[in-house]
């Protein structure tokens, strides 16, 4: 089981896969972070999005 930070606080979600770890922040992330997923001045193209999955996914492996 890993445990990491959510990217914008130190509030924690933990899963076994990337995959589980995601489903286990994405509640935290819709209700403390709607205002930054709601932002229309950030970018929010498809290739934003991948870039944000793949860095997550990289510090997801990291952890040991």
């Amino acid at each position: 089981m890993k445990i990491l930070k959510c990217d914008l606080c130190d509030v924690t979600a933990e899963g076994e896969t990337f995959d589980d770890w995601m489903a286990a922040l994405r509640p935290h992330y819709m209700e403390a972070h709607a205002d930054v997923m709601n932002d229309p001045s950030r970018p929010h193209s498809k290739e934003d999005m991948e870039k944000w999955m793949a860095d997550n996914q990289a510090r997801f492996d990291a952890v040991d």
